[in-house]
């Protein structure tokens, strides 16, 4: 199956497949979060940058450069909490599907 330049792959529902990677991963980890008992104090960024996450993936073309910020984001709120590692490993992949970052504005 050829595709014009530009075009992406879409499964029968018409839904990108590195959107529903994303909103499936960024699921997990939010799944993962709200069970982990211990508080630590970052945790209220970590959740807002899931729902900043999930808000992206929703609106269909996620910029790749906010992904990535609030990947980071993710990162160094939970980044030393190890039962979220493999949640947040997985969001981490998901994010990379969307290609290298661009700066704002570049096209």
């Amino acid at each position: 199956m050829l595709r014009s330049v530009g075009q992406r792959r879409v499964t029968a529902d018409g839904v990108d497949p590195r959107v529903a990677e994303l909103r499936a991963a960024v699921s997990r980890l939010r799944r993962e979060l709200a069970g982990h008992r211990r508080e630590f104090a970052d945790r209220a960024i970590a959740e807002d940058e899931l729902a900043a996450l999930d808000a992206m993936a929703v609106s269909g073309a996620p910029e790749v450069w906010r992904l990535r910020r609030s990947l980071l984001l993710i990162a160094g709120a939970i980044g030393s909490v190890s039962a979220l590692a493999e949640g947040l490993a997985a969001v981490w992949r998901a994010v990379e599907l969307f290609g290298p970052p661009q700066p704002p504005g570049d096209a």
